[in-house]
């Protein structure tokens, strides 16, 4: 089964979210057979910043659904969107 790489920008849930404890709690609650490869902020604007995560997981049916819900349940995130998905052999710029 092949795998992917998944791009997904988190917006937080207000200003005073801490992106770092996001990302920690994201990590511990992505579902079993998937991980954070990588994380990255970007600047939205005022001081504001998203959080880039790269997640890998299986190309089966489901799959993003249980991500994009292990996500979005973590305390401090706001919105989320999909920027990107591809096969793992396949380096996202």
């Amino acid at each position: 089964m092949a795998r992917l790489v998944v791009r997904i920008r988190i917006l937080p849930a207000d200003a005073e979210s801490n992106l770092e404890n996001v990302i920690e709690s994201i990590k511990k609650s992505v579902p079993t057979g998937m991980e954070m490869k990588s994380s990255s902020m970007e600047p939205i604007a005022f001081g504001l910043k998203a959080l880039i995560g790269d997640f890998l997981l299986d190309d089966a049916e489901g799959q993003m659904d249980k991500l994009e819900e292990s996500i979005k349940s973590v305390k401090g995130v706001g919105e989320i969107e999909v920027t990107n998905i591809s096969r793992q052999s396949v380096r996202i710029k």
